[in-house]
C-alpha cells in the first residue's frame, strides 16, 4: 500500500480488533458509502480475501486473521468449527488444509479456501470467543471432531485443562442423530475420563484420600488448613508436609492450574514438602502414595 494513502479511523479500528480483516457490511454499517469502500478497493487499502471480506493494506496475517476472514466471509451466525477450532482452543495444531472449517445455520456455500458445516440449529451454548473469533466451544468441538480425533483431543483438552464431561455430553445431545463409530469412541473417552476421577467431588477425593492414609496407620492430617493465606487440602504441620489432591472436578481450567503452581511454589518457600496426587494415584497407586508419604511423616 503506498504509505501516502491513509486507512480511515473506522476500517483501522475495525481491523486492529479483528486481526486485520474487516467485512464489506461491517464499515457500511459504520457509515462508510459504497463508493468509499470501492475507491479503497481499488487504491489499495483494502485487499479482497474473500467476497466483502479484506485485509486492511497487505495480506500478511498471523493465523488467527485467516481464521476470522473466514467466519466473517460465512455470516453474521458463522463460527470457526472442527479441526481450525481444535487448534484455536489449543488443543490439536492448527490444520496443513487449505480450507478453513466453519460451521453456519445459513444456507452458504462452500469456497476453495472455506469448508462449510451446515447445522440445522447452533445454539449460544455450542459457542463462544476467543481472541474476537466465534468459534464452538470446546465441548461442541470435540462433538464435532468424534469420528477422527475424539480419544487424543479429549487427552489434549486434560492437558491444558479444558475438559468439562458435563458439557460435552450436553453438546452430544443437542446433535443426537449423529451417532454411529466416532460418537461410540468419544463415549468410550469420557467413560475413562469418569474411571480417573473426572467427576469426583472435591470432597469425595478427599474422603478416599483419607481412608487411605487411615487404613495404613499414618497420622491423619488436618483437612483444608490455611498456610499463610493458602488453602491447602492436607496439611501434618509437624512435618512441615502438605498434600494437594488433584481432581479435574476442581482443577481443570487453565486459571486453576496456575493457581496451583503458584500456592505450590509459596509453600515450598515457606520451608513446606508439597505432594500433589491425583484420583489415579488415590484409587490406583495407593502403595506407592502411602510409601512416600510414610518415608517424609517418620522422619
Amino acid at each position: 500500500m503506498d504509505p501516502k494513502i491513509t486507512s480511515h479511523p473506522i476500517e483501522a479500528a475495525l481491523a486492529d480488533a479483528q486481526h486485520g480483516v474487516v467485512a464489506r457490511r461491517q464499515l457500511t454499517a459504520r457509515g462508510l458509502t459504497e463508493t468509499m469502500v470501492r475507491n479503497r478497493i481499488r487504491d489499495g487499502r483494502l485487499i479482497r480475501l474473500h467476497r466483502g471480506v479484506y485485509a486492511l493494506g497487505h495480506r500478511r496475517l498471523r493465523q488467527e486473521g485467516w481464521w476470522l476472514a473466514a467466519v466473517l466471509a460465512t455470516g453474521d451466525r458463522a463460527v470457526l468449527s472442527h479441526r481450525d477450532a481444535a487448534a484455536l482452543h489449543g488443543i490439536r495444531a492448527p490444520s496443513n488444509s487449505a480450507k478453513v472449517d466453519v460451521t453456519t445455520p445459513d444456507r452458504v456455500a462452500a469456497t476453495p479456501a472455506i469448508r462449510v458445516h451446515r447445522v440445522t440449529t447452533l445454539t449460544p451454548a455450542d459457542t463462544t470467543t476467543i481472541n474476537a473469533i466465534p468459534v464452538t466451544t470446546v465441548a461442541r468441538t470435540l462433538v464435532d471432531l468424534a469420528s477422527t480425533l475424539s480419544p487424543k483431543a479429549i487427552s489434549e483438552a486434560e492437558r491444558v485443562h479444558l475438559i468439562d464431561v458435563v458439557a460435552i455430553e450436553e453438546a452430544r445431545l443437542r446433535v443426537r442423530g449423529r451417532r454411529g463409530q466416532g460418537d461410540a469412541a468419544l463415549q468410550q473417552a469420557l467413560d475413562d475420563h469418569r474411571s480417573r476421577g473426572a467427576s469426583l467431588t472435591r470432597s469425595e477425593l478427599e474422603d478416599r484420600f483419607l481412608a487411605v492414609v487411615e487404613a495404613n496407620g499414618l497420622p491423619r492430617p488436618r483437612t483444608n488448613a490455611t498456610i499463610h493465606g493458602h488453602e491447602v487440602d492436607a496439611l501434618w504441620a509437624d512435618h512441615r508436609l502438605v498434600v494437594e489432591l488433584d481432581g479435574w472436578a476442581f482443577h481443570h481450567t487453565r486459571a486453576a492450574f496456575q493457581r496451583d503452581r503458584t500456592k505450590s511454589n509459596a509453600l515450598e518457600l515457606l520451608g513446606y514438602a508439597v505432594l500433589r496426587y491425583t484420583h489415579d494415584d488415590v484409587a490406583r497407586r495407593a502403595e506407592r502414595m502411602v510409601a512416600e508419604l510414610r518415608g517424609l511423616l517418620t522422619t
